[in-house]
């Protein structure tokens, strides 16, 4: 039974957990710029402190200590250390070179950590998906707003760097490729793009995950589509699923969820934050809070795969899995799905 397979088993009997924030947690452990640094990039140029998904090569015992706590809270799946590990992003900090190397050891941390857990708990099924994100340059608009038909990169060099780091994902082991927190369409189109390309060249398929991310209250991604507009826009690359995640809290998430759930022909996810930040920029939703509204979703019907994003921690995604494992997951739709 391949990958895919497994997942859709599990899926048809219960509604599958993927973990919480990583960023939440490695701010707990207040690193400084030397922590970054390591022995490796002592002497580096440029400040790194902040550069989190470096920290899969100076600091790799933190990143494995979080997936095990969130292997530990439930989590069915847990996303490599990567959102930002491609080259278009990693320039920020003349660092590009080094994505295909974080993502191949962002993913072998991750795998090792389910390796663990399994063997301490006999029968457990944990995955790890390689976690692709949007990208700090978008190709559906301009940086200037004196010049709209301006692009800060081009459809090929986006597709370049998202293979680079899809190349590096499979290599060091994950089971899923997720391209999350998605607010402008055309980057995503073009991390398909690079993941259809990868599949052809290679032979070597895996399932995919696709999330997207609602801004505000008018039901759009920041580069104007609407929900349903965005599912056509991406149902081409016929996902295990497609769903939502980041920049609203549960309760705000509910309409975009609850709409979703009604078009999708794949499966469903729904991973939100923790509320919305506060003055601070800082999340106070408590676990029970977050698990309660989630919970609600899954006996509407709506969801197959659940957990968190910013702002949610290990005690989330434990009340989180708590609060749906007695509540059957979303039914596919029975229709036959058409792809474009």
């Amino acid at each position: 039974m391949n990958t895919e397979q497994r997942l859709r088993n599990i899926l048809s009997k219960r509604i599958m957990i993927i973990d919480g924030a990583t960023g939440t947690m490695i701010q707990r452990y207040k690193l400084e710029e030397a922590d970054y640094r390591s022995e490796r990039f002592k002497n580096y140029h440029l400040d790194i402190k902040g550069n989190n998904d470096l920290l899969c090569l100076t600091k790799p015992d933190i990143i494995k200590e979080i997936h095990r706590q969130y292997l530990d809270a439930g989590a069915d799946i847990i996303e490599t250390n990567t959102f930002n590990a491609q080259a278009v992003s990693m320039a920020d900090y003349e660092m590009q070179d080094l994505s295909y190397e974080i993502n191949v050891a962002a993913a072998k941390l991750a795998k090792e950590a389910v390796v663990e857990y399994t063997q301490a708990n006999p029968g457990a099924e944990k995955f790890v998906a390689g976690a692709i994100g949007p990208m700090n340059k978008t190709l559906s608009l301009s940086p200037d707003v004196n010049n709209p038909g301006y692009r800060a990169a081009t459809f090929d060099e986006i597709v370049a760097a998202y293979y680079d780091q899809i190349r590096g994902l499979v290599d060091g082991g994950s089971d899923i490729l997720l391209v999350e927190t998605i607010f402008d369409t055309l980057n995503a189109k073009a991390a398909i793009f690079a993941i259809n390309k990868y599949f052809r060249a290679t032979g070597n398929k895996l399932p995919v995950m696709i999330s997207g991310t609602i801004t505000d209250a008018s039901g759009r991604t920041l580069s104007g589509q609407t929900l349903e507009a965005f599912y056509i826009s991406v149902m081409h690359a016929e996902p295990l699923s497609i769903g939502l995640n980041c920049a609203l809290g549960a309760e705000q998430m509910r309409p975009h969820v609850e709409e979703l759930a009604n078009i999708a022909a794949c499966h469903v996810s729904c991973y939100p934050n923790a509320g919305l930040p506060n003055a601070m920029g800082e999340y106070d939703e408590l676990p029970e809070q977050t698990a309660a509204i989630i919970a609600g979703f899954a006996k509407e019907g709506w969801i197959n795969f659940v957990g968190g994003c910013c702002g949610t921690t290990p005690d989330h995604i434990r009340a989180i899995a708590n609060a749906v494992k007695e509540i059957a997951p979303r039914k596919l739709p029975e229709v036959a799905a058409v792809y474009a």
